[in-house]
């Protein structure tokens, strides 16, 4: 709870700033003559890193988050020139910010009392974030596994948003090593990450174009599959999220498909299998979880299986709707697959569920285990 009101509280201070953005404390008056210039000289540079070095400072030093916003959107609203000096500008502007926020951290690290330290460093990881700059993604890699989970989030929103994200795979040759560090970062990040943040590893997985992204995806629906087997799932909802980055990458060119669809079918045969054995009597969900999962049954639905199979459908909506069991077990058997053969979609992509221990090859998904007893 405290660790969502305070991501959402940062977010909230932005949505008001941007509406009625302040100038905040930090002299603009220079670094914007600056970024109106076609040629930059030797002064021009001192001017930008001067900016640069108080800007971060006084997000060090200040605790509180409104005033810390206004320099953050000075900041951020400054990154970029307006002029033909564009390259010129923004080099400079890197390499300051890399170098003052690298400063900052090291800074920031030794604060006391803790509250201190945290809202520092949350409040250059945040920046980081804005900037949107490969840069600075190694000053924030040692923070993806940190112990606070809004210090957590912020660092693994920092390096895996849509810029990032966009700037990775279009030079794939010159930034596949980063794109390599950041994967290999996340990682060891997958077992304990919360909901919010393994839904950004997720999406960051789906969408970036190397193999390292898709072994990182894989990793993330097996600990959830892996849940669902042992009954210590939670937050349902957030496998719509996993369901849909499995399907996107799916869609991208020289994934593996049949290992992508072998797990989105076993991750949402078993969303589906929980969801019937509850229905059939069970009651032991509570009526938010039932309620996510049938949200996942049915956005699935809706916004992955008709493009898989080239149809759409709405079969497994009117089911729940209706609590109609014995209609939403034979679309099950259809389309993933049952003793008797392979469902639609081990037909369509071609995979299969492993091994029997007579040699054959599975057609079915793992079966859901009853709950264990209390």
């Amino acid at each position: 709870m405290g660790v969502k009101y305070t991501i959402f509280a940062v977010l909230a201070v932005f949505l008001v700033l941007a509406v009625n953005p302040a100038s905040g404390a930090v002299d603009t008056t220079e670094i914007d003559k600056v970024r109106n210039k076609g040629v930059l000289d030797s002064e021009d540079f001192r001017i930008i890193d001067d900016f640069v070095s108080e800007a971060v400072q006084e997000l060090v030093q200040t605790i509180d988050f409104m005033s810390v916003a206004k320099t953050r959107l000075v900041f951020l609203g400054r990154s970029r020139s307006v002029r033909a000096a564009q390259a010129q500008y923004a080099g400079q502007f890197s390499e300051s910010a890399y170098k003052y926020i690298s400063s900052g951290l090291e800074e920031s690290a030794n604060f006391t009392p803790e509250e201190r330290k945290f809202k520092a460093t949350l409040n250059l990881l945040i920046l980081v974030d804005g900037l949107e700059d490969l840069r600075l993604v190694d000053l924030v890699l040692p923070m993806l596994n940190d112990e606070n989970a809004a210090i957590c989030y912020w660092a693994v929103h920092s390096v895996t948003n849509a810029g990032i994200i966009e700037q990775l795979n279009s030079d794939k040759a010159a930034n596949l090593e980063l794109a390599r560090r950041i994967t290999g970062q996340l990682k060891p990040t997958v077992e304990g990450a919360g909901s919010e943040i393994t839904t950004l590893m997720a999406k960051f997985a789906a969408e970036l174009d190397i193999a390292q992204g898709e072994a990182l995806l894989l990793q993330i629906a097996d600990v959830r599959i892996s849940r669902y087997a042992d009954w210590r799932v939670d937050c349902e909802l957030l496998d719509a999220a996993i369901l849909k980055s499995l399907h996107d990458k799916m869609s991208s060119a020289g994934s593996n498909k049949p290992a992508i669809g072998r797990r989105f079918a076993q991750l949402y045969s078993y969303a589906m299998q929980r969801y019937i054995k509850d229905i059939k009597g069970g009651n032991f969900l509570s009526d938010t979880q039932k309620q996510q999962l049938a949200s996942v049954l049915v956005e699935t639905e809706d916004k992955c299986l008709g493009k898989i199979l080239g149809i759409r459908q709405s079969i497994i909506k009117r089911s729940v709707e209706q609590g109609d069991i014995m209609r939403l077990l034979l679309e099950h058997s259809r389309l993933l697959g049952d003793d008797t053969r392979p469902g639609q979609f081990a037909l369509k992509l071609n995979f299969d569920y492993g091994q029997n221990p007579d040699g054959s090859r599975r057609t079915a998904p793992l079966a859901l285990q009853d709950p264990p007893k209390p």
